[in-house]
């Protein structure tokens, strides 16, 4: 099963869910080879910030700056766990579409590996969730990791 993804896409947001994913997608670009590249992604959700009065560029910076210090945590453990290709970026907008539609294209993923989502039926009913959207839209294989 494990031989066909060589290119895989693991969106984090820090939560435990996350982590166990990309626990999961570190294992599978390992089970690659040398040709594994894990790709680790966060999105930092810009509507959030409309809704704020004092919202200016400053806080988007702290935001980026705190996320780029994650990024670097997940990447540095995907290396000590013997991943020889990893990287990370950060994208702005909406998590939905990105992880779904925009981020597996330009990385040419052939594989999300997502963390399940902690909302229960009534908030994904109302707000939405990004796993149950990711898996209904994405054009490549997704795997839903539990935490």
């Amino acid at each position: 099963m494990t031989a066909n993804y060589h290119r895989i896409l693991v969106p984090m947001d820090g939560s435990k869910e996350s982590e166990a994913a990309l626990t999961r997608a570190i294992e599978l670009t390992l089970d690659a080879g040398d040709e594994g590249i894990l790709s680790i992604l966060n999105v930092i959700d810009t509507r959030a910030f409309q809704n704020v009065a004092s919202f200016d560029d400053t806080m988007v910076e702290a935001v980026s700056d705190e996320t780029r210090k994650s990024l670097e945590k997940y990447k540095a453990q995907a290396i000590e766990a013997g991943v020889k290709n990893v990287d990370y970026l950060i994208e702005y907008g909406s998590p939905k579409s990105l992880i779904a539609k925009d981020v597996p294209n330009e990385v040419n993923a052939d594989l999300i590996v997502i963390g399940a989502t902690g909302l229960n039926a009534v908030e994904r009913l109302v707000i939405g969730s990004v796993t149950e959207f990711v898996t209904r839209s994405a054009k490549v294989d997704v795997l839903v990791v539990r935490g």
